[in-house]
C-alpha cells in the first residue's frame, strides 16, 4: 500500500482529502492526515478505514522525520514560511513532494539539490498560482504551435460569494485566508507592462485603478492589479510581449468602497492600537477621526472620506455595525489591519449553506500570419456548502490529482517547478473538467489595452 501524507487538514484540504480518498481503493493508497488539531484530521477522514489521522507539530524534529520517511510522497498544505523544513526533510529521505503555494526564494535555492536527488517538487499547483498557469500555458503552448506569437496576456481570478448566496451590499464573503484580503496589495507598488510601458500603481491607489470585464451569465466584475505582474514573463515565456497584467476579480464596487478602509489607514498591520482589547468598534472607528467637540462619529466619517447622503458606501459601512458602541473589540495588542479583520468577519464569514464563486477570466492577444487576433477564456465554479467550497475544489484537486500523476509515474521531470509542462497541465485540467472546472475559450475581436475600460 502506497502512503500518502498530507500535512494541514485546514479549510484547503477538505476536497484533496475527499479525492483521494475516493481513489485509493484502486490506487492502492493509504491517507495519513497530520494536523495540530487531530480532531480537524480526524473529521476530514469521515471514518475511511484507508486513512489515519495524527496529532502533527511540524516543529516536532523526530516526528517529522518519522512520518515523511513512512510516506510516498508528501503533500504540505502548510502555510508557506512552514514547507521549507519539510522540504529539507523530503530531500533526506528521498520523497516527492506537492504544495499549492508560490515557489519562494529558499524553496528555489534546493533546485539542485532536488535534480541531484532526482526528486519532483510541484510548487503552485492549486488555483491561483495554479489552475492559471495551467489553463494560461495550455492556450499559449497552442497559440505557438501555429506559429502565432503572444503579444498580451491578461489573467484574472477572484474568490467570491456565488449569486444565490450573495445577500449583502458588498458583493463579498471570505473564501480564503480573511488576513490575506484585509492585506491584499500591501508591501510595494503594484508592477506591470502595458502597451509596452511599464507601469506602477502604489497601495494608496490600487483600489482606484481598476478594469472591467463581463463573464457570460455572470455580469460584470472589476480586476485590481497583483503586486507583481511581471514575475512570469520568463517562466511563459512572454518577454517581448507588449501587455502582461494580472489581477484580483471583485464585483463593480467592491473596491471604490474598500479604498475608505485604505484612506483611513484601517488596513495597516505595522502597530498596535493601545487599550485594543476595551475598545468598542465605535471607538475604533473614531481613533482614525479628527477631534470635535459636538460632531458624532458617523458625521466625522461623511465628511473625512466625502461621503454624500445618497452614497451607496455608506450603507456599506453601516451594513458592517462598524458604529456599534455596545460591540467590543476583545483582541489584546491588535493593529489596525486584526481589528478591521474581526469586524468584518462578523459580516463576511460564510453560513453553513452559503456557496462561494471561483471565477478566472484570461485574455490573449496574438499575431498570426501578420493579423491580430484574440481569445478569451473564462471560468467559473461554484461551491456546494460552507465547506467543500469552489476555493476548497480549485486548490485541492489540482494538488491531488499532481500528486498522483507524479506517484503513479506520469510527470517525470525533475526539481523544483511549477506547471507549466504538457506532461502536467494536460492529464490534470482534461480531469478537472470531471468536476465542472471548465474553461469556455471563444475567438473575440482584438481589443488590446482599453483605456476605456478603466476606472479613474
Amino acid at each position: 500500500m502506497r502512503n500518502i501524507l498530507i500535512i494541514g487538514a485546514g479549510r484547503s484540504a477538505s476536497s484533496l482529502i475527499e479525492y483521494l480518498l475516493n481513489k485509493s481503493e484502486a490506487e492502492n493508497l493509504h491517507i495519513t492526515i497530520g494536523d495540530l488539531s487531530p480532531e480537524l484530521a480526524r473529521r476530514k477522514t469521515k471514518g475511511h478505514p484507508r486513512a489515519t489521522a495524527i496529532a502533527f507539530d511540524i516543529f516536532n524534529e523526530e516526528q517529522r522525520h518519522k512520518e515523511i520517511n513512512r510516506a510516498d510522497i508528501v503533500i504540505s498544505m502548510l502555510p508557506a514560511s512552514l514547507h521549507y523544513e519539510v522540504a529539507k526533510d523530503c530531500i533526506r529521505f528521498k520523497k516527492n513532494m506537492v504544495t499549492a503555494s508560490y515557489i519562494s526564494p529558499a524553496m528555489q535555492d534546493l533546485d539542485d539539490e532536488v535534480k541531484k536527488n532526482n526528486l519532483i517538487f510541484m510548487n503552485e499547483i492549486g488555483l491561483d498560482p495554479g489552475i492559471d498557469h495551467m489553463s494560461a500555458m495550455k492556450v499559449i503552448d497552442e497559440i505557438r504551435s501555429q506559429g502565432g506569437r503572444v503579444i498580451l496576456f491578461e489573467s484574472f481570478c477572484g474568490g467570491l460569494v456565488a449569486p444565490e448566496s450573495d445577500n449583502n451590499l458588498w458583493n463579498y464573503k471570505f473564501t480564503w485566508n480573511p488576513r490575506n484580503v484585509v492585506l491584499a496589495g500591501q508591501g510595494g507598488a503594484a508592477k506591470f507592462i502595458q502597451e509596452g510601458t511599464y507601469k506602477y500603481i502604489p497601495y494608496n491607489k490600487l483600489f482606484r485603478r481598476t478594469e472591467f470585464m463581463e463573464v457570460e451569465g455572470y455580469g460584470r466584475f472589476e480586476g485590481y492589479a497583483n503586486r507583481d505582474s511581471l514575475k512570469y514573463r520568463s517562466v511563459y515565456g512572454l518577454d517581448d510581449a507588449l501587455t502582461l497584467y494580472r489581477g484580483t476579480l471583485r464585483r463593480v464596487g467592491f473596491s471604490k468602497a474598500w479604498n475608505m478602509f485604505i484612506q483611513l489607514g484601517m488596513t495597516d498591520d505595522s502597530y498596535i492600537m493601545e487599550n485594543s482589547e476595551s475598545m468598542s468598534y465605535r471607538d475604533y472607528v473614531n481613533s482614525f477621526l479628527p477631534y470635535h467637540p459636538t460632531d458624532s462619529v458617523e458625521l466625522k466619517m461623511r465628511h473625512i472620506l466625502k461621503l454624500d447622503q445618497d452614497d451607496i458606501r455608506w450603507d456599506k459601512l453601516v451594513e458592517l455595525d462598524l458604529f456599534n458602541p455596545n460591540k467590543k473589540v476583545m483582541l489584546r495588542d491588535a493593529t489596525p489591519a486584526q481589528i478591521l479583520e474581526k469586524i468584518l468577519s462578523d459580516s463576511w464569514t460564510l453560513s453553513p449553506d452559503d456557496k462561494d464563486m471561483i471565477v478566472m477570466y484570461h485574455k490573449f492577444g496574438y499575431e498570426l500570419n501578420g493579423e491580430k487576433k484574440q481569445i478569451d477564456s473564462t471560468m467559473v465554479c461554484i461551491g456546494e456548502d460552507q465547506t467543500y467550497t469552489a476555493m476548497a475544489k480549485t486548490v485541492g484537486l489540482p494538488v491531488a490529482m499532481a500528486t498522483l500523476q507524479i506517484l503513479n509515474g506520469n510527470i517525470k521531470t525533475p526539481g523544483v517547478q511549477l506547471p507549466i509542462y504538457k506532461e502536467v497541465y494536460n492529464p490534470i485540467l482534461k480531469e478537472l473538467e470531471e468536476f465542472g472546472v471548465t474553461f469556455n475559450e471563444k475567438h473575440v475581436p482584438y481589443m488590446g489595452y482599453n483605456p476605456n475600460n478603466v476606472a479613474s
